[in-house]
């Protein structure tokens, strides 16, 4: 049987911490930015953790960590 690929838009949006979550960055941070308030702004240039459950196995799949 063939190795499992990673999938290549998933390794380029989603990170891994030390800890095993994942990481990833927010939408609607690209363009628009003028009716967007200073504090929206700010918020969205972090990034999160994901928390939801199906996101989270969907991704690890993509990322052949499962």
């Amino acid at each position: 049987m063939p190795k499992m690929k990673t999938h290549s838009s998933a390794k380029k949006r989603f990170k891994l911490t030390g800890s095993g979550k994942i990481k990833r960055n927010r939408a609607n941070s690209s363009h628009l930015m003028r009716k967007k308030t200073k504090k929206q702004k700010r918020v969205l240039a972090g990034s999160t953790i994901m928390e939801h459950k199906g996101d989270i196995n969907r991704i690890k799949t993509l990322l052949c960590l499962k």
